[in-house]
């Protein structure tokens, strides 16, 4: 990205101002940088986790089927999912608050002894289930943040920082170049004037 300046004190006081509020920004772009990269691996973790505690309740699962195949499904429902916001460096990710089924009454007395048990695996599966994927909505938003920032990073110290630095530098020494041009003429107008003068002074 090229910088757009022109060779004036009026430019060169713009640049200075967008360098420096550049400068005071990039520690705090930089911070927010290692905070999400912290919290991706952190999340990351957590929902390797959860997909591993599903894994091991299916596999559980799997070791009773023929248990399971008595068992009607349809006894329990998920019937709300309570969700919160939270910002994590800024950013606004989602947060599971509470899982709610709906658990059909049945006979305890007409029921095998292990439906409650049952009951109670389904719901937990489920709600293990769910955190996993919110952990995974949670992790691609705090990701895609943190690319960004990173991005804005890279143009700030990489691009636009060096780019004003040398913006400066070209006015600056433009400047320095026409106020010494300037002077160089202003005295060669003087000792022009001066001889003139001298010789005037002669002829009279």
């Amino acid at each position: 990205m090229a910088i757009k300046f022109q060779y004036n004190k009026t430019s060169l006081q713009q640049q200075q101002k967008a360098l420096k509020m550049r400068q005071r920004a990039l520690p705090t772009i930089k911070s927010k940088e290692s905070a999400l990269r912290v919290e991706v691996k952190r999340v990351k973790r957590e929902v390797e986790a959860l997909e591993d505690r599903l894994k091991e309740s299916m596999a559980g699962y799997d070791s009773l089927v023929a248990l399971w195949s008595e068992f009607d499904p349809s006894l329990v429902k998920v019937t709300d999912v309570k969700m919160q916001v939270r910002k994590i460096a800024g950013t606004p990710v989602p947060e599971l608050d509470e899982v709610e089924f709906d658990v059909r009454p049945f006979s305890l007395m007409n029921s095998p002894s292990w439906y409650m048990d049952g009951t109670r695996l389904i719901r937990d599966m489920a709600t293990i289930g769910i955190r996993a994927e919110v952990g995974r909505m949670e992790l691609e938003i705090l990701d895609h943040a943190r690319r960004k920032t990173t991005q804005k990073v890279n143009l700030f110290e990489k691009v636009q920082i060096p780019g004003y630095q040398d913006a400066i530098r070209k006015i600056k020494r433009y400047l320095e170049d026409e106020e010494s041009l300037s002077k160089a003429s202003q005295k060669i107008m003087r000792e022009n004037l001066e001889r003139k003068a001298r010789e005037e002074e002669q002829e009279a």
